[in-house]
């Protein structure tokens, strides 16, 4: 899933100003709600629900490619 870090908004302000976060979902897509500074909730349109439900076997191996070229010294050190 693709989110927009731009979109982050205290777990406090969703709370007392949710029409302000669907306004921004409506807007640009999704919302990421942080607590205790970490992002923890994403708020999406219903519609795009099935969007995000299951990734392709493509973005899978994108993903998997980058974290095995990122992480390659620590996969080494562990397989010794």
């Amino acid at each position: 899933m693709k989110v927009n870090l731009d979109n982050l908004v205290s777990i406090t302000e969703a709370n007392q100003n949710f029409s302000k976060v669907a306004r921004m979902v409506d807007k640009k897509g999704s919302a990421v709600i942080m607590k205790n500074n970490k992002p923890r909730y994403i708020l999406i349109e219903y519609s795009q629900i099935s969007e995000y439900e299951t990734a392709e076997d493509q973005d899978i191996d994108i993903v998997a490619e980058r974290l095995v070229t990122k992480y390659m010294d620590a996969f080494k050190e562990l397989a010794k």
